[in-house]
């Protein structure tokens, strides 16, 4: 898994558990909150903090938010503070804006300005989104254990055409492809001979390590 990195605005419950679960994942990690005593909790736990109104333009240039790769916006309460500094982080040219929601409402907003991912933290929890992010072809996962996990991977031009004898991925990376969904059908329990085609849904399982060594190799 490459090394990527974050910035996290909003070191609430959910963006302090996002932050952290990077960090533990090989990240690096900027937190960004406007309490002092929020950043200094967080000082030890993160690559780095910083006390600061993210809607701040000023603020947001001077720190250099546009070379990071991900900016995920956990403003709490504040829903005016949240779009607004969702669509600063558009216009300084930032790659991937991810954002919570804390209403319909509100995520609709959000993906009219051009937020790439809506979160709506009900339904994501921070561990289970900071594995998203840092797996771009990682669409769904469920961990089975403190080993093992099932998850979702979409198929890339990489691997378009091939059939599971030739992936292989049992003996190459010790985890199964157990299921495909495809555009017009759902295949379980693929025979070696069944063929997968790009934006192909495939249902893994296997240990955290395996699925991520699966899902490094197939990444173009």
């Amino acid at each position: 898994m490459r090394e990527t990195q974050f910035a996290v605005i909003g070191l609430g419950r959910f963006g302090s558990s996002v932050a952290q679960e990077l960090v533990q994942l090989g990240h690096e990690v900027l937190g960004i909150d406007r309490n002092e005593s929020v950043v200094n909790d967080m000082s030890e736990l993160l690559t780095h903090v910083v006390a600061a109104d993210a809607s701040d333009e000023d603020m947001l240039r001077s720190i250099g938010i546009r070379n990071f790769h991900c900016v995920v916006v956990a403003i709490g309460d504040d829903i005016q503070a949240s779009i607004l500094t969702a669509l600063l982080l558009i216009e300084l040219g930032v790659e991937k804006v991810v954002a919570k929601a804390l209403s319909p409402l509100h995520g609709k907003v959000l993906q009219k300005i051009g937020v790439n991912r809506v979160i709506y933290p009900e339904r994501d929890m921070g561990v289970r989104v900071a594995n998203q992010l840092v797996s771009p072809n990682l669409l769904d996962y469920i961990e089975l254990s403190e080993q093992y996990t099932i998850a979702e991977l979409s198929a890339t031009r990489r691997i378009s055409g091939r059939t599971l004898k030739d992936l292989d991925t049992r003996a190459r990376h010790g985890c199964s492809i157990v299921a495909i969904n495809k555009k017009q059908d759902v295949i379980i329990a693929p025979t070696a001979e069944d063929v997968v085609e790009e934006g192909d849904v495939m249902v893994v399982i296997g240990t955290n390590p395996q699925i991520n060594e699966f899902e490094e190799a197939i990444t173009p």
